[in-house]
């Protein structure tokens, strides 16, 4: 039964779906998806077009908002929003450490996670619009994941959706994930040096704190072993709106002098568990290399292997002379099931989904080719955590795809831009800028 309720400006709506686990198997194993349906509260009575919201990530469940505020008081103006949760995530059937051995071990835990990718989740979106909008096409909002998510829509069920809106999330069709870590690291390494531009006094203080790190044993209060590759993974902060600020003053108050010497105060332990634990989103994890795979190649821990390319990256090398510590950004290693306490029992299921060889293709560069569904993108320029030659040659591959090239904003622009990214996207989509 539906439940519907009031914030600020808006009508909420939970929803429930039952969806196939496997949709090549409709009569198999379900689950439920969880979806929130939004509409202005003026226009709560009217008869609305749909736009459906798919959530970055991989492994996130949707904003929870309250009231109208970024992109969602736009789209109320003309739309009924559905939040939905993708498979996994938030109010839908978790996957996680908790959840998982019921699907038996390992080998089985990572069978399960293979129906967890991109294309799934398009098929759960055609399950459910028949449901939602009475058969009418609907349009599509994907942010950074959710605009993968979108070129498969494009590519699997593209009779489904009166346009597609992407936002910081234009994949390459065709990279494996080595070639996606080859062109992040010196993006991300460009990112580090422009925060150590802004911030100057953070050079001393991230390898004060990594020299620590590199000579004690830490464990946050949550049981993560905080080691100097989790420190340096904090950079991903980097990639959003306000992420150099909120690390620099993370920084700034890290040591607390104490009768055994100075050591990492309290307060910097309790803010670094916070960023680094993925208890909330262990999904993230577990697939985020995955989304990669689209053929024989396992993705066999890429971010770690091209690391090693990049040896600059290494603390200890940074440490012994004098380079700046550089710190990392969006990427998966093998180290972070050993060290955060959520993923420890996931990590044999991990090693598994990393040496898959049957990945099948998640885009159809054919179709894509001849597409006529209404379309724009939001390419942040030298965004931190998608390749903007990569973004733009498959932008390039979208017939009738229209892109908004800028450097306003980092990758979080259609939260920090408030309405003006889905403003504009809205114009390009329907010819009107």
């Amino acid at each position: 039964m539906s439940v519907s309720y009031r914030q600020p400006g808006v009508v909420l709506t939970d929803r429930r779906f039952t969806v196939p686990l496997d949709h090549a198997d409709p009569t198999g194993e379900t689950i439920e998806l969880y979806a929130r349906e939004a509409v202005a509260s003026d226009k709560a009575d009217q008869d609305l077009p749909w736009l459906v919201y798919l959530q970055g990530g991989p492994g996130f469940g949707a904003n929870r908002f309250i009231g109208r505020p970024a992109w969602l008081g736009r789209a109320l103006k003309e739309y009924r929003v559905l939040l939905l949760d993708q498979r996994g995530t938030g109010a839908s059937t978790p996957a996680n450490r908790q959840t998982l051995p019921l699907r038996g071990g390992p080998a089985e835990q990572a069978d399960y996670l293979t129906h967890f990718r991109a294309d799934a989740i398009v098929r759960d979106c055609e399950a459910i619009r028949p449901q939602v909008t009475g058969g009418a096409p609907w349009t599509v909002l994907g942010q950074s994941f959710g605009g993968f998510c979108t070129v498969a829509y494009l590519s699997l069920a593209p009779e489904g959706l009166s346009a597609a809106l992407i936002t910081g999330g234009l994949p390459s069709l065709d990279a494996h994930a080595d070639d996606v870590y080859r062109a992040a690291y010196p993006r991300i390494e460009r990112k580090v040096v422009a925060h150590y531009a802004r911030y100057p006094q953070d050079v001393e203080r991230a390898r004060r704190i990594a020299d620590h790190l590199l000579t004690h044993d830490v464990v946050l209060p949550n049981g993560y072993r905080l080691t100097v590759e989790a420190f340096q993974s904090l950079g991903i902060m980097l990639g959003g709106s306000e992420g150099s600020h909120r690390l620099h003053f993370l920084l700034e108050d890290a040591f607390v002098r104490t009768p055994n010497g100075h050591e990492l105060s309290d307060a910097f332990q309790e803010q670094a568990q916070g960023l680094l634990s993925f208890a909330a989103n262990p999904l993230y994890a577990l697939i985020h290399e995955v989304i990669y795979g689209q053929d024989a190649r396992p993705t066999a821990w890429s971010a770690e292997r091209v690391r090693a390319e990049f040896p600059r990256f290494d603390a200890a090398k940074a440490l012994a002379g004098d380079e700046p510590l550089l710190f990392t950004g969006e990427s998966i290693h093998p180290w972070m099931f050993d060290c955060d306490p959520a993923l420890r029992p996931l990590r044999e299921t991990a090693d598994l989904l990393a040496a898959r060889t049957d990945w099948t293709p998640l885009y159809d560069p054919a179709r894509l080719a001849v597409n006529e569904v209404p379309a724009a993108a939001a390419v942040y320029h030298d965004d931190m955590y998608v390749d903007t030659a990569h973004a733009l040659t498959t932008a390039r591959a979208i017939r009738g795809l229209r892109t908004w090239v800028t450097d306003e904003f980092e990758h979080d622009g259609v939260r920090a831009g408030g309405p003006r990214v889905l403003d504009r996207l809205l114009a390009l989509a329907r010819d009107e800028a």
